[in-house]
């Protein structure tokens, strides 16, 4: 049961798998970002770059591309 909650804490709201290992991959990137002068799209009250990130990407407000997703092919054209 722990497990469960666990998961859910480091998990992409959108994300089918509820993947951990991707949910640190996107904030890393995200984290990166902030440490680079991008700003935060949440109020700065923790200033940690990390901190921000994984709570931007826990909330779904990162956008990303699971690259190892084949991509839908239209059978009309």
């Amino acid at each position: 049961m722990a497990d469960i909650s666990r998961n859910t804490l480091y998990a992409i709201p959108d994300d089918q798998a509820s993947s951990t290992y991707r949910f640190i991959i996107v904030a890393a990137k995200r984290a990166r970002q902030l440490q680079n002068g991008q700003r935060s799209v949440l109020p700065a009250a923790n200033k940690k770059p990390t901190v921000l990130a994984m709570e931007e990407v826990r909330r779904g407000l990162v956008p990303y591309t699971d690259l190892n997703q084949p991509e839908e092919v239209s059978l009309t054209e």
